[in-house]
């Protein structure tokens, strides 16, 4: 399915933004969080621990926005 999507010209082009959009999430993740292994076991477990990580990721993001953005009252 994925191949027959990728050899049409609007695949690739809607692929090609996943380096854009999804990898650099990941890649912060690994790099800066430090998070390169889950701890847990089972599909259920390792399934809240990513979303433990991926909230802890979304919340520094929010720090980070509000914090170079002036306050306005």
């Amino acid at each position: 399915r994925m191949a027959r999507k990728l050899m049409t010209k609007r695949g690739r082009a809607i692929y090609a933004k996943r380096k854009v959009i999804v990898e650099p999430v990941y890649g912060h993740i690994k790099a800066c969080m430090g998070f390169v292994r889950f701890s847990l076991r089972g599909l259920a477990k390792v399934r809240g621990e990513w979303s433990l990580v991926a909230m802890c990721h979304n919340l520094l993001k929010i720090f980070r926005y509000g914090r170079s953005k002036p306050a306005t009252v």
